[in-house]
């Protein structure tokens, strides 16, 4: 019995170029109690390898969280499947706004502590007691308020392609770190200001919003199914669309186009851009905003140094990194001193012109 992924990348990509059909990415998550998870995760992996499903599923005790790409016309089947699990029956699930049949290359279903690495110790408050929910309707009347303080919950290199108008974005690298410096920039506003939070499918804000109103804040508020859902209920309900940019995905699409507005910077030239591309130096692989001039310039590298290794061999290349480990850059955002056109996004206070005390 197959309990993991055999193929390749390259392999699958030949298989989904062969089957020439098309498929739906989608995603979605539910916090709920998992007695067994490694069980609950070997099921699920022998029932989606059968329908062709690929994609990264995390499993916990607190619940699943999952970004999946299958054959369009076996979505049926999949979702008959999760409707006969109780805690999954009539689950919202958010259809990518753009489609690509390689969205993902392999079916990856792992067990793990947490569905969100939020760093919290769920014993500690009520995980249910969350904010209210608001629809895209409800969500843009809110965000126009005096008394709403909007924030992204995503990290910086999320909300600086793409964020909503007039949000607070929390230059962070992690959803956890996030949450200390909210509650402490907005302290003295728990009760006098709506606090509305969005993100990308709606899971950080599901924990965010418990763990806000366990810290005192009286109106709190998340976008119901994310910016993906947002998108969505805007298209259908033909709704004034307030956010600005792209959003960033964890896919091989890495980002989808929700406005035509450019709101960031090539890291290197400070031109407008918003693409985002992995420093071509393996021992390296910084994740940053290169334009194409300069892509071509440096070589798909973010530094004359990595273009100067990327350039050797690919063995002398190995020989250089044997031994010392990843470089404290590797998989990193756009965090190095050599990028000059990494935006310092504004913190709180300075965005809702509050003054501390």
């Amino acid at each position: 019995m197959q309990l993991y992924n055999k193929l390749s990348a390259k392999e699958r990509s030949e298989l989904i170029d062969e089957a020439g059909k098309n498929r739906l990415t989608l995603s979605f998550y539910q916090y709920a109690k998992i007695g067994n998870p490694q069980v609950f995760r070997d099921h699920l992996f022998i029932t989606w390898n059968a329908l062709d499903v690929l994609g990264r599923i995390y499993v916990a005790h607190e619940g699943i969280n999952g970004q999946l790409s299958l054959p369009a016309d076996r979505f049926n089947e999949f979702k008959t499947h999760l409707d006969s699990i109780s805690f999954l029956e009539g689950i919202r699930l958010n259809i990518a706004i753009e489609q690509d049949n390689k969205s993902f290359l392999k079916l990856k279903v792992k067990v793990r502590d947490k569905i969100v690495a939020d760093g919290l110790n769920d014993d500690t408050f009520d995980v249910t007691n969350k904010g209210i929910h608001l629809g895209a309707e409800q969500f843009n009347a809110f965000i126009e308020d005096e008394n709403t303080v909007l924030v992204d919950m995503r990290n910086h290199y999320e909300s600086e392609i793409g964020h909503f108008k007039n949000a607070v974005t929390p230059d962070v690298d992690t959803f956890r770190d996030s949450l200390d410096i909210i509650e402490a920039d907005l302290k003295d506003h728990k009760e006098d200001k709506n606090l509305v939070m969005y993100c990308t499918g709606g899971i950080r804000c599901e924990k965010a919003s418990a763990y806000f109103k366990h810290k005192g804040f009286k109106n709190v508020y998340q976008l119901e199914g994310g910016i993906i859902e947002y998108t969505r209920q805007v298209k259908e309900k033909n709704l004034e669309n307030k956010f600005l940019g792209q959003n960033f995905v964890f896919d091989d699409r890495r980002v989808e186009r929700i406005s035509d507005d450019v709101v960031a910077n090539c890291h290197q030239c400070g031109q407008p851009f918003d693409v985002h591309t992995n420093c071509a130096n393996e021992a390296c692989h910084l994740l940053f905003i290169q334009c194409d001039t300069c892509k071509e310039k440096m070589e798909n590298c973010c530094s004359t140094a990595c273009m100067e290794i990327n350039r050797l061999p690919y063995e002398e290349q190995k020989a250089l990194r044997k031994g010392k480990g990843n470089s404290n850059d590797i998989f990193k955002k756009g965090r190095a001193d050599h990028l000059p056109f990494k935006k310092d996004l504004r913190n709180i206070f300075e965005t809702l012109n509050i003054n501390k005390e």
